[in-house]
């Protein structure tokens, strides 16, 4: 099988988890580095507005890394999209669909239905909610919590951190409860 033949393929979890998982020991042993992604976002603060506030004035070209990291995962995804692309339509279930139509989503042909992601779609109350409010939500609840999924359930979990713990739990319930009760309401606007 052809590199590209094998990474078009979905991995079976029990190939994908302990590689993810491996990321923990490497980054700690290569250098005592962490895992995150948002902190990222802080970094380039750091480096473009330093300006006098203390929360940025710290040794951020030492996580030089983690910029490249994001970097490799941006255009990663970009090269996926242009190069290994699936011609075929998204494939969900019935009920998802017939669910979705209820809403009046129909365009389910890419990965992100355009009647919600799209200019037309942000000038929209729902739009607006889902992308602008839920991004700002992400964004604050995101250092509020100090650190997203990928710090706290990959390296904070694997590293016994408490707070990771509470984090992580917290994640999953606010998941749960906007899949099933506020994303609804949302998309029935």
């Amino acid at each position: 099988m052809h590199f590209i033949e094998l990474i078009k393929q979905p991995w079976p979890w029990y190939v994908s988890g302990p590689l993810i998982g491996l990321t923990v020991p490497t980054l700690l042993i290569l250098g005592n580095k962490t895992f995150g992604i948002s902190s990222s976002f802080r970094h380039i603060c750091a480096a473009c507005f330093p300006a006098n506030i203390s929360f940025f004035k710290y040794e951020w070209k030492k996580e030089t890394w983690n910029l490249l990291f994001v970097l490799g995962v941006f255009f990663g995804g970009m090269l996926a999209t242009l190069l290994i692309k699936d011609p075929q339509p998204v494939q969900i279930h019935a009920n998802l669909t017939a669910e979705l139509a209820g809403y009046g989503i129909t365009d389910i042909n890419g990965l992100l239905p355009a009647q919600l992601f799209s200019w037309s779609g942000l000038l929209s109350l729902r739009g607006f909610l889902m992308i602008v409010v839920g991004g700002f939500l992400i964004g604050f609840g995101t250092r509020y919590a100090g650190g997203c999924t990928s710090g706290h359930a990959i390296m904070g979990l694997s590293t016994l951190q408490w707070p990771s713990l509470i984090a992580t739990c917290c994640f999953m319930f606010g998941g749960i409860i906007t899949a099933n009760f506020i994303l609804p309401y949302i998309l029935s606007l």
